[in-house]
């Protein structure tokens, strides 16, 4: 497998999660086990909630920026 390459690809893609999950997929011997659809699921998963841990870093990061209103 051309690792380096496709993980230079997910990350243009902007795919970090998956690129990190495939990273540390092929340092766990048990993966192997998994037939390729749960592996591929695994890696779909770890992208969608990097994404989704991600846009609430930004929102609650936002929220602590936002000036405060003066209520009198």
């Amino acid at each position: 497998m051309l690792l380096n390459p496709t993980l230079e690809k997910l990350r243009a893609l902007r795919l970090t999660g998956l690129a990190q999950a495939l990273e540390e997929q092929r340092q766990q011997t048990a993966i192997a086990a998994l037939s390729f659809e749960d592996r591929l699921a695994l890696l779909v998963e770890r992208q969608w909630l990097w994404q989704e841990n991600r846009g609430l870093a930004i929102r609650l990061n936002k929220g602590k920026t936002a000036p405060a209103k003066n209520e009198n």
